[in-house]
């Protein structure tokens, strides 16, 4: 059984969809421990609810963002997971610790990037009309939301859309789509060798690279 570690700032909710999955048996794999940079997030509540070991590294305790990461490094070393996913988690890292885990770290992004990395995906398809928007899927370079794409999840923008309603969508979407991501990862089945992104005995390859949802 493969282990993970997630990081998170906010309230949690793609987490709590990995906690579902995990504890039904679709993901074979061990939470082995919650982070966040924001003692206040919601998802150590959710962490703590199941029972799963969490810890607060407070960004503003730091004199910078590379002593962050040292700390940060420093605590991943010693959980030693299979798997890091990023869930809503606010920091950008640094170069020292994506290289030192390349190929380990995974992030969900709300845009169909390379389409808005960084923030306020949501506003930004509101204010160019968008018809389409999504989410992606991919492993975690030093580059902002630039990383590999391992999978990318499409709807269509209606005219009712507000941020809300569209934040409520995408996070179906999310829900949806990160578990069964993290699924194949921890079955060996998707993977990062040389930059490229592998997969293996996948049936629905197609399926799993570009998703069209009716949310």
């Amino acid at each position: 059984m493969k282990s993970i570690v997630v990081l998170v700032s906010g309230s949690g909710s793609n987490l709590q969809a990995i906690i579902d999955n995990c504890n039904i048996k679709y993901i074979n794999a061990e939470i082995k421990c919650v982070i966040s940079n924001n003692p206040g997030a919601y998802a150590l509540q959710r962490a703590n609810s199941a029972n799963i070991d969490n810890i607060a590294i407070n960004h503003k305790d730091y004199l910078s963002r590379d002593e962050f990461d040292n700390e940060l490094i420093r605590i991943l070393d010693d959980l030693s997971p299979d798997l890091i996913v990023l869930a809503g988690f606010m920091r950008i890292l640094t170069e020292k610790l994506t290289k030192k885990f390349i190929g380990k770290i995974i992030n969900i992004h709300p845009s169909l990037l390379p389409k808005y990395p960084g923030l306020n995906t949501h506003q930004e398809v509101i204010k160019n009309r968008d018809i389409i928007h999504g989410v992606s899927i991919h492993y975690v370079t030093s580059e902002l939301d630039c990383g590999p794409l391992i999978a990318q999840g499409e709807i269509k923008t209606k005219t009712f859309d507000d941020i809300n309603s569209l934040v409520d969508r995408i996070h179906k979407i999310e829900h949806l789509m990160y578990p069964e991501i993290i699924k194949y990862i921890c079955e060996d089945k998707i993977s990062l060798n040389s930059n490229q992104v592998k997969f293996k005995n996948i049936k629905t390859k197609d399926y799993i690279i570009y998703n069209k949802y009716e949310i």
